[in-house]
Order: structure tokens, then C-alpha cells, then sequence
């Protein structure tokens, strides 16, 4: 039995080898059959990757398909007050099948964007403004029948997704965006910002705030706090694991219009040519960089030469528009209210680590320290906890003030970005105000938050009589909540975006919280009906910045003078400005529906029918051919590329994180990204939940066999490793051949071969074993 127990093992052991070296050859023929028909070039192993990609698993163990790669060409052209910016974006799918690829990506909270053009080959095609849902329609249906297509729609007024559909194995679609909008004025000196990536956002799970049984249901539905929250989320890559991607190359033509001084970017180095004394032409140092924080542009002009009014106008489809703008002076006797109550807020939410809690931390504390001892102030931090320091206002005691300073100098940066609740505490539960006292909040935070709309309601409905102002923290602050913020709380907006600019931006803020603003403030026409003046009603004004005005005019009475008028404390003020003398401009009737537009929006609190709203909305947007919440631009190549026997995957592109920011604070230690940030660090407190959710989302996209889920899933090399192996059986688009399973069967042929071969051998040496032994008894 012993003898017969090793022969079973010995045989076992040859079959177990026999296979092992069969499916190593099958590998290898596999790899060899890739190789002759290139399929080889589509599958790499993580170390084969020289620069930052997604990555998501194959069928074949240990490799991996990489998703779409994008490369962005920007060129502005400034002339005078206005920008005009085209985006070109070139999408590349390195894969060996059919994909789509959706782009998550920021533009300027002011710009009008009017025109999408998507190349293929030689051929150019434009794209078509349509209602949202049409553009959609339009969309799919052109993807289902194999053609090209593209969709750009609008997710925030500063968030928007490129959708490219049908891009064939090895091809690079080019899609061009255009958008214009108005140059930043501000104290003399003049800015153009070009955001780059999206920061994660964090965004509040949804609450049911009124319960209503009068439908007879019996059910409450919850309202979600987010807008399209999954549209505004994208994977994102941890710069611990990879390497930076999206280069992104921009080239700056600037025309000022009046001599210029000093020329700079704040945040890349660049190369400026200079053309005369009002032209300039700035380009980033170097090929490109990679999309991972705002490239700022500011130019001063030339000492005395600073413009202190303006006047364009375009004439266009029998309508005259304008745009005007001029600086009023600091009156004589303006100076700092006599008493002050400041409410700081500061956000130290996950999102805030790194660099942007030391920027807040020194901003907050030069703010402290420069009250004065009549004044009244507060400190309250959020992350998704909140504190309020003292508990209300206190005297700006020396004392008081040292102790809130080395207060907030202890703050660290972890958790959610739970915004509301600090807010409404701010605006809510600081008492009264004294008499003759100035109530300011001054919010300190990089706004990444999903939930604007909730915020700007709280500052609308319990403001009072304070103003609101922002100060945004960081390489990539959401722009459009805090503008906004600042617009509806009548106070201004202040942005920081390294801490070599704390001292000065900070001194700028300090100038507007110590002086009176222009309050006020109106435009009307001598002797003509204006049609519309945006922004309606006109904002607060403070030290140093200028009355920006849009108006749309019947072009038979472009004559006549604008008057605009204010007062500074008791001290009125007026200017008039000649419509025959202003300058001719182009694309101003697209900045004044762009504006027009926001009012709308700014006012949807107080409309009845949300219809009725994205109608009036959606009239202006077609009339202008401008991407809106409720408009969209498609465009759709006639000829059908994709065969109809050929799957379409599907993946969106991978995002930077934000220079500065932390990945550990923003996703957890060992969080697997799949998209928004919900946590930014912790949805609950220290994050302690995060390995559990990530492993719970991993599970649940891994037992998905659709490959978009995979491929938004897989950020880095380890998460895609960690899917492939609870997902061995995706079926990804592949070059089909019949070589495995002529191989297979070759291989089983060998196997069964193999298998009779050894059994006989075995037999064999056991009947000459017996043989020996029976010699042996009989003397042999």
C-alpha cells in the first residue's frame, strides 16, 4: 500500500508540473500572439508606466489597460477689458478598443462660453447650442450609432464636463473650446486667472428638511444639498504613486491699452516678449505643465498712467451693448468706522492641509492682530465639527486677541468640510449688533464644497445688515462660491494662493474692512430706455474697486450719456460718460447674457416656477449661444467610425490633486478614490471609517462587470492590482484572434499526452520493482 500511495504522489506531481509548464507556455504563446498583432502595446504592467495614468485590470494577470491621456493648449488674447480664451483639448486613447471619454474640468465663474468645435483629421466641426436635454438626446444618440461626437455642459458656472464618444483604438480627438470674459480690476492693479483642475469637493449626504404627507404617499423624499453631484466628481490621482498628468501648455497676448508697468504670474514661471509699450506676450516656461493649480497673470500700468474709467460698445443683431466701467475716489474724509464686530471663520477641513492651512493660519492671525482695541470680534472653525472660540463676541483686548491668535496658530487640518452649520452660526448667533457698529464676517476657506446653493440661501435669508467677505485659500479655490458668497453678503473677495502673497493681499482686504463702501449705487441713460444693466441690483463697492457695468440698448438710440451714481458714508457721488465716445469692442453682448444669466440664477430663491426660471434662462442662452445650466453645445461627425459589432468602454479622466493639498487628509490613508471627495479626510470624525468604505466601494465596482466602473476606480497602480484580483473575468475590448484556442487545444492534446506517458512510465518501474523483489526471493 505504501509502495502504491508513492506511485499515486509521484504521478500527481508529474501531472501538477505538467500543467504548470503548460500554462507557462500558453502564457507565453499569448503574449507572443499580442506581440504579432500589437495588442501588446495596449496592455502594460504598472512599472512599464513613465508618466501618471489610469490604469484598470485586464483578463491577463499582472496587466493593465490604460485609460484616456488628455493634453490642453490654451491661448488668451487680452485686449483692453476683455479676454478671449480658446481651450484646446486633445484626448488620446492608447487602448486597442473603442472608448469615451468624459473630462471633468474648471473655467472662470465669468465665463461666457460660446463655441465648441471637435476636429477629426483635416475636418472641423462646429458645435450646436441646444436645450440640455435635447443636446443629451442628440449625444447618445450618435454614440449608440458609432459616430463621433462631443457634449460640453455646464455642472457649475465654474465646473464643466467634455464627453467625447467613439475614440478608436490609437486615435487623438481634438476638441476646442472658446469662452470670453471680463479682466479683474482691483486697487490699480489688473488680473486674469485660468483654473486648471477641479478640486475634490466634499459634499453633504442628503437631508430631509420639511416633511410632507399631503400627497397621500405616506413617504417623505429627501433633497439632495448637491447639485449633479456625480457629475462634478472625477478620480483622482495620489501624487504618492504617480507621477503629475494633463500637461498643459498656455501662451498669454496681452494688449492693455494704456502703458504698462510691471508684468508677472503669480504661481508659474514664464517667459515675457515684450511688442511696444502696451503689449506683451507671456508662455509658460518650458513645454507644458501639468494641471495642477490656477495660473494667475497681473499687470499694473505704467506710474500715473493707471486708467480710472472706460466705455466699449458692440453693435449686433439691431441691439447696441455696452460696457463700462470706472473707478470712483476715495473721498476726502473717508476713514474707518469707529466700531467694528468681526466674525472669522476658518476652515480646517481636510481639504485645507498642507500649504493652505499655514496661508490661513498667518492671514487669520495678521487679521487679529490688526484691530483695534474698540473693536468687538469672534473665531469660529469648522471642519465637519465647528467651534466658536469665545462664545460670542468679545473686546478686542490685547489679551483676547493673543489668546485667539495662538488659537488659531494650534489649528491642524483633518475631517469633512461641513461649511453650513459654521456659517449659520456666524451669521446667527453673534448677538445684536451695538449701535453704530459695523458687523463684518470674514470667511478664510478654499470652497470646496458641493453645496453652494444651500450657503448663498443662509447668507441671503439671516445676513442682516453685515457684509459678507472671502478670503479663498490655495492653488485651486472653488472661484464661483466664493464671488458669489461674497456678491450676495455685499462685501468683496480676496484670493491667496501661496503664502508669499498673505502680506499683501491680506493688507489689500484690511484697506476695504477700514473704509466705507460706495453704497448705493445706480446707472440709468439720459434720454434712452436702457433695456437691461447687469449686474442688477448693483454690488457694494470698496476702496479701490471699480463700478463694472453691462447694458443692452436699442441700436437706434446708441447716443445720449450713462450716469452712474453712489454715496460714499454721507458723501454723494456721480459721474457721466458720452455713448458717442466710447470705444468699439467686440464680444461684449456675450459678457452682458453671461450676466444676465447670473442674475437670474442669483434670484432663483425667489422665483415660484423653477420652469418658468430655466426658461427666461434658456431664451438667453440660445440667443447667445452660450452653455448654461439648461443649455449645452453638441457636435456630431455624420460618418459612423465605430463598427456596430465593436463594444464601447467608457472612463473618466483622471484629475491631479491640487498642489498643496494632502491626498492622506483628503481621501484617507488607504482610501481608493472613485470620484468626488465626500470625505475630504473624514465624514466622521479622524477618518476612522475610510478603510471600510473604500473597501466596501472597491467590492461593489469589482463585482460590476461594466469597465467604466473599473477604470473610474482604479486611480493608482496598487487600487487597479486590487480590483484585478476580484475581477479576473472582465472582458476588455481586445484584438480577437482564434490563436488561443488553437493553442488551448494543441496544449490539451500535450496534456493528455503527457498525463498517458507518465502514467506508463510509472507503471512500468512498478512491474520492474516486482520483478526485482520475486528475483531477489528466488535467488537472483
Amino acid at each position: 500500500m505504501r509502495r502504491i500511495s508513492i506511485s499515486c504522489l509521484v504521478a500527481v506531481t508529474a501531472f501538477v508540473a505538467c500543467i504548470a509548464a503548460m500554462l507557462g507556455l500558453a502564457s507565453a504563446a499569448r503574449a507572443e500572439t499580442r506581440q504579432a498583432s500589437g495588442q501588446l502595446a495596449a496592455l502594460v504592467r504598472p512599472n512599464d508606466v513613465n508618466s501618471g495614468s489610469l490604469l484598470f485590470p485586464s483578463k491577463e494577470p499582472g496587466f493593465y489597460v490604460e485609460a484616456p491621456r488628455l493634453k490642453t493648449d490654451v491661448a488668451i488674447d487680452v485686449s483692453g477689458p476683455i479676454a478671449r480664451v480658446k481651450v484646446t483639448q486633445r484626448f488620446q486613447n492608447p487602448s486597442q478598443g473603442w472608448i469615451e471619454g468624459t473630462y471633468v474640468f474648471p473655467l472662470p465663474d465669468n465665463s461666457a462660453v460660446d463655441a465648441l468645435k471637435m476636429q477629426i483629421g483635416d475636418r472641423f466641426i462646429e458645435g450646436q447650442i441646444k436645450p440640455r436635454q435635447e443636446a443629451r438626446e442628440i449625444y447618445e444618440q450618435a454614440k449608440a450609432e458609432g459616430k463621433k461626437t462631443a457634449l460640453l455642459e455646464q455642472q457649475r458656472p465654474n465646473i464643466f464636463t467634455n464627453q467625447v464618444a467613439n475614440i478608436g483604438p490609437g486615435e487623438e480627438i481634438v476638441v476646442q473650446i472658446e469662452y470670453q470674459q471680463t479682466v479683474h480690476q482691483s486697487g490699480g492693479e489688473f488680473s486674469l486667472r485660468f483654473p486648471m483642475v477641479v478640486a475634490p469637493r466634499y459634499n453633504p449626504a442628503p437631508i430631509v428638511q420639511t416633511v410632507d404627507f399631503n400627497n397621500g404617499a405616506g413617504f417623505a423624499i429627501p433633497r439632495d444639498p448637491v447639485q449633479n453631484r456625480e457629475k462634478i466628481e472625477a478620480p483622482v490621482l495620489d501624487p504618492r504613486e504617480n507621477a503629475r498628468i494633463n500637461p498643459v501648455s498656455l501662451t498669454v497676448n496681452l494688449k492693455a491699452g494704456f502703458p504698462l508697468g510691471e508684468v508677472k504670474s503669480s504661481f508659474h514661471d514664464v517667459d515675457i516678449g515684450q511688442d511696444g509699450d502696451q503689449a506683451r506676450t507671456i508662455s509658460l516656461k518650458g513645454d507644458a505643465v501639468p494641471a495642477d493649480k490656477d495660473f494667475e497673470l497681473t499687470w499694473k500700468a505704467a506710474p500715473g498712467k493707471t486708467p480710472s474709467a472706460g466705455l466699449f460698445r458692440e453693435a449686433i443683431d439691431g441691439k447696441t451693448y455696452l460696457l463700462a466701467f470706472v473707478t470712483p475716489p476715495t473721498a476726502p474724509d473717508a476713514a474707518a468706522p469707529s466700531k467694528r464686530e468681526v466674525v472669522f471663520v476658518i476652515d480646517n477641513s481636510g481639504s485645507m492641509s498642507g500649504q493652505s492651512i499655514e496661508q490661513a493660519r498667518q492671514s487669520l492671525a495678521l487679521a487679529i492682530s490688526r484691530l483695534n482695541p474698540n473693536d468687538r470680534f469672534n473665531v469660529i472653525r469648522f471642519d465637519d465639527t465647528m467651534t466658536d472660540y469665545f462664545k460670542g463676541l468679545v473686546a478686542a483686548t490685547p489679551d483676547n486677541r493673543e489668546k485667539a491668535v495662538a488659537y488659531v496658530r494650534s489649528l491642524t487640518a483633518d475631517g469633512g468640510t461641513e461649511m453650513l452649520p459654521a456659517l449659520e452660526d456666524a451669521l446667527r448667533n453673534q448677538g445684536p449688533v451695538a449701535s453704530g457698529a459695523l458687523r463684518q464676517v470674514v470667511f478664510l476657506t478654499d470652497g470646496a464644497i458641493g453645496n453652494e446653493q444651500q450657503l448663498f440661501q443662509e447668507i441671503t435669508a439671516n445676513r442682516g445688515d453685515a457684509r459678507v467677505f472671502t478670503v479663498g485659500i490655495g492653488s485651486a479655490p472653488n472661484t464661483y462660491f466664493m464671488t458669489k458668497a461674497a456678491e450676495v453678503g455685499r462685501g468683496t473677495f480676496t484670493q491667496i494662493g501661496s503664502t508669499d502673497q498673505v502680506a499683501s493681499r491680506m493688507s489689500e482686504l484690511f484697506a476695504k474692512l477700514q473704509n466705507p463702501t460706495m453704497t448705493d449705487i445706480a446707472a440709468s441713460f439720459e434720454g434712452i430706455e436702457a433695456e437691461d444693466i447687469t449686474p442688477n441690483p448693483m454690488p457694494d463697492l470698496y476702496s479701490g474697486e471699480p463700478v463694472v457695468l453691462t447694458a443692452e440698448l436699442p441700436q437706434d438710440k446708441a447716443a445720449g450719456k450713462l450716469q452712474i451714481v453712489g454715496k460714499t458714508g454721507d458723501q454723494p457721488w456721480r459721474v457721466e460718460m458720452d455713448i458717442a465716445n466710447a470705444a468699439v469692442g467686440s464680444g461684449i453682448s456675450k459678457l452682458w447674457a453671461r450676466r444676465k444669466i447670473d442674475d437670474l440664477e442669483a434670484r432663483a430663491y425667489e422665483r415660484q416656477d423653477p420652469a418658468a426660471l430655466d426658461k427666461d434662462i434658456e431664451a438667453v442662452a440660445l440667443a447667445h449661444h452660450l452653455v448654461s445650466r439648461v443649455t449645452s453645445l453638441v457636435a456630431v461627425d455624420v460618418t459612423p467610425s465605430r463598427p456596430a459589432n465593436e463594444p464601447l468602454g467608457s472612463a473618466k479622466l483622471p484629475l491631479n490633486l491640487p498642489e498643496g493639498w494632502d491626498f492622506g487628509k483628503v481621501f484617507g490613508e488607504k482610501a481608493v478614490p472613485s470620484g468626488g471627495a465626500e470625505r475630504h479626510g473624514a465624514a466622521t470624525p479622524a477618518g476612522s471609517a475610510e478603510p471600510q468604505r473604500a473597501a466596501a466601494a472597491t467590492q461593489d465596482l469589482a463585482a460590476s462587470p461594466e469597465i467604466a466602473n473599473l477604470m473610474a476606480a482604479a486611480p493608482t497602480a496598487k487600487a487597479a492590482t486590487l480590483i484585478a484580483q476580484k475581477s479576473s473575468t472582465v472582458n476588455l475590448p481586445q484584438t480577437a484572434t482564434r490563436a488561443d484556442e488553437q493553442i488551448m487545444r494543441g496544449l490539451t492534446m500535450l496534456l493528455l499526452a503527457l498525463a498517458a506517458a507518465s502514467g506508463l512510465a510509472i507503471w512500468r518501474r512498478r512491474l520492474k520493482g516486482l520483478a526485482s523483489a520475486g528475483a531477489k526471493r528466488d535467488g537472483f
